[in-house]
């Protein structure tokens, strides 16, 4: 507020203020500062509202980067542990890759390298299977996961290793039953193939398309001949067997290709895988010829044979032999090869070879009543050779009779899965000798039916009248059953094929069985093959003429009389070696002198035409 003043200046401090004179002194400043003040507090109270809200918000903020953080650390613990479990399995497998990998040409330094990592896996495996718990229901992981013999003899120090530690090309593909794994993982245990299972698919391997060749293989020899012959090439069989069998089991070797790795290196072992591979691509296509005979019709010598499917329904589009075999290839042979272990197909064997069984008892028995009615033809004991039949053309005879008795290629894939390896040999003798009981009574019986009628193709005889009550029931019922035999034999033979084509394209890979998309491939272009050849190859004579003196020979004679007379392991006798050139020699002499003839009548043929 102000004073008053009198008129001369002077300040009446006496004198009331007047009213109008009134006002606070400084009332801008103090409301300003009132007011200033009052927003201050209304400030500081905002400042710590927005303080309190960011403190919350910083906190509920950091709460919930703490929850992203540890979901993120979860999923990142997840992620490593599949990481750390994808490498744990790549590192199984390509452990199982390494134990199984061909050591064949490889450099000494590198060889002493890979039976190195090859001990350390070996023993690592054996420390899993020590602290296991598992461990005392699961007997001897290591000789039930590997290879049976391989692992037997334990070559895996440094600088012991030999050139037997190659690759299985012959073995089971699976030689046991798996539930997790293959090292170090517990296993379902594979006891071992039954005695019984193991003769019945050894004499599926032998009693294949050979049979329906036979009876005209007798015919061109006669029945005495022919019938030694039978005789003497089974003998020759179980000798070879045992020659292969002998080495086999004095080495530790699982695979026929190892043994002739061994014993002649990397080109021996491609010479055999190749004529496993030429000699079973013929076979099979045998086999689809024969099917595409039975059930679509053939024509020989200007004169058509029903098939089956033409005799029932007539000559149509979809029974005709590209349909029908096309067929088969599809719903038969596809889900049939897609088995990984031999022993799987025990029960088809079994059927397929009681099959071969009835169409011998059903032939036998057509013969025999058709000899006691006398109306059966006077069958020749001898060959008849003259200015048309030389003897020459009796060699012709031999291939077939070599084909007939193949088996070696599977022999060691038995073998492999036997608990007792001892049971091998009387396996052998005892399916070679149903097999030859099988093949002179088909070869006489069908012979004596048909006498100088008889077809290379036996079962093509069985569209015409037998001569006897219900002869179109007879004739489809032998037919039919041979069929199916042919299929349920055509798995067997495909096993081989299979695994050692794919040793001849990946030598150096893992076992075929462990990469399904080699597997898949493998066996669909194997089977897309053998269809188009058996659309195209006419008949299956000239097919055994080819396959059984060139690579059949080589697969059953030649290379164990060689193996034996290379003698690796020291097990050859004297008689073991004369045998040998024997073989030797009449294999080399007479598959020439066949192929020779063949291939003149190849030449008079088409000079006719």
């Amino acid at each position: 507020m102000s004073l008053v003043r009198s008129k001369d200046g002077i300040i009446d401090l006496d004198a009331p203020l007047a009213a109008s004179a009134w006002h606070h002194i400084g009332n801008k400043t103090a409301t300003n500062t009132m007011l200033e003040a009052a927003s201050t507090e209304k400030i500081q109270s905002w400042i710590n509202k927005c303080l309190a809200d960011v403190y919350s918000n910083l906190l509920i903020r950091d709460q919930k980067a703490d929850e992203r953080w540890a979901a993120l650390l979860q999923k990142q613990e997840e992620k490593i542990q599949i990481e750390k479990e994808c490498v744990t399995v790549k590192k199984h497998k390509d452990d199982f890759m390494l134990l199984t990998a061909s050591t064949v040409g490889m450099d000494p330094w590198v060889l002493e390298v890979h039976n190195f990592y090859k001990a350390m896996i070996l023993d690592e495996v054996d420390a899993k299977r020590a602290t296991s718990t598992a461990s005392a229901s699961t007997p001897a992981l290591r000789s039930s996961t590997l290879s049976p013999s391989s692992l037997r003899s334990k070559q895996m120090g440094i600088g012991d290793a030999s050139p037997s530690e190659t690759r299985d090309e012959a073995m089971p593909l699976l030689p046991f039953n798996e539930e997790q794994g293959i090292l170090g993982y517990s296993i379902h245990e594979f006891n071992g193939a039954s005695f019984s299972g193991a003769v019945f698919n050894l004499s599926t391997t032998i009693v294949g398309a050979g049979i329906m060749a036979l009876p005209a293989s007798i015919k061109m020899l006669g029945i005495v001949p022919g019938i030694l012959m039978i005789v003497l090439v089974a003998f020759l069989t179980e000798a070879s067997i045992d020659m292969l069998l002998r080495c086999s089991h004095e080495g530790e070797i699982t695979s026929y290709g190892r043994l002739m790795g061994n014993s002649f290196g990397r080109w021996g072992r491609i010479a055999l895988q190749a004529s496993v591979v030429i000699n079973n691509l013929g076979v099979m296509i045998v086999y689809m010829i024969i099917i595409g005979d039975v059930l679509s019709g053939t024509s020989t010598n200007g004169v058509h044979h029903r098939g089956v499917f033409e005799g029932w329904f007539g000559s149509q589009l979809w029974n005709s032999r590209p349909v029908v075999l096309l067929a088969t290839t599809i719903f038969v042979f596809a889900p049939l090869v897609s088995f990984k272990k031999l022993d799987s197909l025990k029960y088809t064997s079994a059927i397929s070879v009681a099959l071969a069984v009835v169409f011998v008892v059903i032939t036998a028995g057509i013969a025999i009543v058709r000899l006691i009615q006398g109306t059966a033809e006077i069958p020749k004991l001898f060959p008849k050779i003259d200015e048309n039949n030389s003897i020459w053309e009796l060699f012709t005879a031999v291939p077939v009779l070599v084909t007939a008795y193949i088996c070696h290629y599977n022999v060691h894939s038995i073998d492999n899965e036997l608990e007792d390896r001892t049971q091998t040999k009387p396996i052998v003798q005892t399916s070679l000798a149903l097999c030859s009981t099988v093949y002179v009574a088909t070869g006489l019986f069908a012979y004596l039916l048909f006498g100088e009628g008889t077809l290379s193709d036996v079962l093509a005889n069985f569209d015409s009248d037998l001569r006897i009550p219900f002869s179109d029931v007879f004739n489809d019922v032998v037919r039919v059953s041979y069929v199916v035999h042919v299929m349920l034999v055509f798995p067997i033979v495909f096993f081989a094929l299979r695994l050692n084509f794919d040793g001849l394209l990946f030598p150096t890979s893992g076992h075929i069985s462990l990469d399904n998309r080699r597997f898949t491939i493998i066996s669909i272009s194997l089977l897309v093959v053998i269809y188009l050849a058996a659309n195209f190859i006419p008949s299956i004579w000239d097919a055994f003429q080819v396959t059984g003196a060139t690579a059949a020979v080589l697969i059953g004679f030649i290379f164990p009389a060689m193996i034996i007379l290379r003698d690796s392991y020291g097990v050859a006798t004297k008689r073991d070696k004369i045998l040998a050139v024997t073989m030797i020699v009449l294999a080399v002499l007479s598959n020439l002198v066949a192929l020779y003839t063949d291939a003149l009548n190849i030449i008079y043929r088409k000079a006719e035409v």
